[in-house]
């Protein structure tokens, strides 16, 4: 199979190219980075340099694809996040039709919400597969300065609310999986490899950084509005934010994650925390 891959040599897009090229298929790797270009060559991939927002370089580049694989990173600059991301979604789509591409693969998020989402509406008479990590184990490397600063984790859910984690390469596994075994209409698989409470994911973190007490904190919603604010956020997107872990804080995210609940993948916290450790005592 010939697979276009979005994201560049991320977390995920990168072991997604590696196993597709390791069992012989085909794979470009889009990346906005010239300097990329090598590295993704080296993995055995062909790389297409350009933006996924430039619609003529992506229906150039799905030309002759038999499967994509569409993600869309948060863009800071943007104010409107749910506009961005719906631009975004009717460029994939436009270079999807053109291109007639069959089978697309498309990662949202176990809080996202795509009802509206062009990507997963506009496409019906096509393999459509929507995949919805839980919250990334390396989300947490954003929160060492939280953590030597305050002593404690932080977000608008915390303590005892349950959450789906998810390894990065257990989403590659599935990405994997869904791309290359046969499969016709539409699908949504979550993926998650532990589900923790907050403090039982902080004690796992804490004990590897020499912090076994290490708490995990529930900010309000005026408390986190505040600080994504002075964080730099563009109003609406903290807006947006705020709105999501509320959802997580309340449960309903776990709830609708339960309706379709998935076979936990193998790497576990522990095994991440080790890597954690080492970002930790480096900064």
């Amino acid at each position: 199979m010939n697979i276009v891959i979005t994201g560049s040599l991320g977390n995920i897009s990168k072991p997604l190219a590696t196993a597709l090229i390791a069992k012989g298929h085909s794979a470009t790797v889009i990346s906005t980075n010239p300097e990329k270009q090598k590295e993704i060559e080296t993995v055995g991939a062909k790389a297409a340099i350009g933006s996924i927002e430039d619609i003529n370089f992506l229906t150039r580049t799905f030309a002759d694809a038999d499967a994509v694989y569409c993600m869309i990173p948060f863009n800071f600059m943007e104010e409107d996040q749910a506009a961005y991301f719906k631009k975004i979604e009717n460029n994939y789509v436009q270079a999807i039709k053109q291109n007639e591409i069959e089978k697309v693969l498309f990662l949202t998020g176990w809080a996202a919400n795509v009802e509206d989402s062009p990507l997963l509406n506009q496409l019906s008479d096509r393999t459509v597969i929507e995949l919805r990590p839980g919250s990334f184990y390396t989300n947490f490397y954003n929160d060492i300065k939280t953590i030597k600063e305050y002593g404690a984790l932080m977000a608008g859910y915390g303590e005892n609310d349950k959450i789906a984690f998810v390894s990065p390469h257990d989403i590659a596994e599935a990405a994997f999986e869904e791309l290359t075994t046969p499969f016709q209409g539409k699908k949504i698989r979550y993926v998650a490899s532990e589900e923790l409470t907050c403090n039982e994911a902080a004690k796992i973190l804490g004990e590897a950084i020499g912090k076994p007490d290490l708490k995990w904190i529930a900010l309000s919603e005026e408390q986190l509005l505040n600080g994504l604010l002075q964080a730099g956020f563009p109003q609406q997107l903290a807006h947006t934010f705020v709105k999501m872990q509320m959802e997580t804080h309340s449960g309903k995210t776990f709830e609708d994650y339960l309706k379709n609940r998935p076979v936990l993948g193998k790497t576990k916290l522990k095994e991440f925390a080790e890597e954690f450790a080492k970002a930790y005592h480096q900064e």
